[in-house]
């Protein structure tokens, strides 16, 4: 699997951090969501799936105390960023270049923020968490903070209305905004809320939504 943020955002890596607010409502709070969350089950390992520029990773490692994080991405760029990003945290940071379809280490707890919308088919995801249902010790957590949308032509219509206004909000027209769903639908597929949690149980997990702002949730599965 290969992924360029730098492609499919149309961005250059150093602004992702700044762009991705424009982007994404509610994107500070979602990281809180999921770092807390991680946080709650007291986890020595974590793996952060796709973890881009480490943002995600820092909030984890500064809600955790003590634990590793391990962070996995296929993008060199994005993880030359999160390397500086983290470097203050010494050896509680690991980097693994490879896809979250690869084999797993075991591990405590699993996080990702938008990035499990790439899979692009629920059997394909469904497979992903139960992967990730198998390396967890007895008690983890996985935590996943990404977008959903619903089937009925008319919810979704609205949903995508709602996030097209909090990019308006942040300065970007209205059109752009369209354009940039168009964009990303090349690698991006949004599932039903319904369907997420559906595939999680499947998988074996307790499984709930924390957290939301549309179109982004905040979901938690414990083994």
């Amino acid at each position: 699997m290969s992924h360029s943020v730098r492609r499919h955002l149309h961005l250059d890596i150093d602004e992702y951090d700044e762009i991705i607010r424009q982007f994404i409502p509610g994107y500070d709070r979602m990281l809180e969501q999921v770092a807390r969350a991680v946080a709650f089950s007291q986890p020595k390992k974590v793996l952060d799936l796709g973890a881009g520029t480490g943002a995600l990773s820092e909030a984890i490692l500064e809600k955790c105390g003590q634990c590793v994080v391990e962070l996995i991405d296929v993008d060199d760029e994005m993880l030359v960023c999160a390397q500086m990003r983290l470097h203050r945290f010494g050896e509680r940071v690991g980097l693994r270049r490879q896809s979250f379809h690869d084999a797993l280490p075991r591990c405590d707890a699993v996080a990702a923020s938008l990035a499990l919308h790439h899979v692009p088919d629920l059997n394909s995801k469904a497979q992903l968490y139960q992967r990730v249902h198998k390396v967890l010790t007895p008690g983890g957590m996985f935590v996943n903070g990404d977008a959903t949308m619903p089937d009925d032509a008319s919810r979704k219509a609205a949903d995508f209305a709602a996030w097209a206004a909090h990019m308006v909000s942040r300065g970007i027209p209205e059109e752009r905004a369209y354009r940039h769903f168009d964009e990303w639908s090349d690698e991006d597929t949004y599932f039903p809320l319904e369907r997420e949690l559906e595939a999680m149980t499947r998988a074996g997990f307790d499984a709930m939504r924390i957290w939301s702002q549309t179109p982004i949730s905040v979901l938690v599965g414990r083994k």
